[in-house]
């Protein structure tokens, strides 16, 4: 019979979290009226025109680049659709440029290039790309990742827009990209070769042979690869990496030491038209080498 009356006696349990709930409510209700006191601080949007030329005025007469670049992400950020904000963002990509901000200059003008391919600008802003990556290039004993995405970045600007001004002046520096390469190939060529590591010397010359013809490495890997056949004793391969280069470079010094090179070792430079030294200038269309000896 205790038992039934304890059972029947209003619960505290039930008391507790329904009087929890309500304290939660009344809180809650006293902060949102609270609210309603409190103005929230909202910042106008600056005009864009503003905005665009204060970035103008910061990058032409006070060289500040970084300021300016904000400045003009600033247009793209609050007035995203409007005309000036297409054009803060190569401003902007160009402001970092200037101040040797590669990363963002980058990122920047691929956004552009991604928002506005058909735009006119388009042109400049692949040229940035190549060119912030270009201006970074490391000497050759590095790693040359930065020097193939110059030269990637820089070869879209001539396929796209090959009538343009900015295709002129990616070939130039195309060239010094590849010959930087080209270096590159060759120092890690000349190592195997010191080590008596023919084989694989022989495959970092035929890089620069193959793929590196225009640069000014090639001649001496023509000779290398005179030398290092001659020591394997590959004498129909030597004959034809001299008789390539005497053809191709009649004055240079490097035909000199492998012509000093074959004759020494009782022959003469001739080309075996099977090599694939031959059918790699036969390619590129230099034209005939020399004819064979006898």
């Amino acid at each position: 019979m205790n038992s039934m009356k304890a059972r029947i006696v209003p619960g505290r349990s039930l008391w507790r979290p329904l009087a929890r709930f309500c304290a939660l409510v009344l809180i809650a209700s006293s902060v949102s009226a609270c609210s309603w006191f409190v103005k929230e601080e909202v910042v106008p949007d600056e005009p864009a025109d503003k905005l665009y030329n204060e970035g103008l005025f910061l990058l032409n007469n006070k060289h500040d680049f970084k300021k300016a670049a904000a400045k003009f992400e600033e247009v793209d950020r609050q007035h995203p659709y409007s005309e000036l904000a297409r054009k803060s963002l190569i401003m902007s990509a160009y402001a970092h440029y200037e101040g040797t901000n590669y990363d963002d200059s980058i990122t920047a003008a691929k956004r552009y290039v991604t928002l506005h391919p058909g735009s006119p600008d388009a042109a400049y802003a692949q040229y940035l790309i190549g060119s912030s990556y270009y201006d970074q290039i490391p000497d050759i004993t590095r790693d040359q990742g930065r020097t193939e995405k110059a030269l990637q970045a820089l070869d879209e600007v001539v396929r796209k827009y090959p009538n343009t001004e900015y295709a002129t002046s990616a070939k130039r520096k195309m060239d010094v990209a590849r010959d930087q390469l080209a270096g590159k190939e060759m120092e890690t060529a000349r190592f195997f070769q010191k080590r008596h590591e023919y084989i694989a010397a022989i495959n970092r010359f035929k890089v620069v042979v193959t793929q590196y013809q225009t640069t000014r490495h090639v001649e001496e890997a023509l000779m290398r690869l005179t030398e290092v056949y001659m020591t394997l004793g590959i004498v129909g391969e030597a004959q034809t990496a001299a008789a390539v280069l005497g053809h191709n470079f009649p004055d240079s010094t490097w035909y000199k030491d492998a012509y000093a090179l074959v004759k020494g070792g009782g022959f003469e430079p001739s080309e075996n038209e099977g090599s694939w030294i031959s059918k790699a200038f036969r390619k590129v269309g230099l034209g005939s080498l020399v004819k064979p000896a006898g």
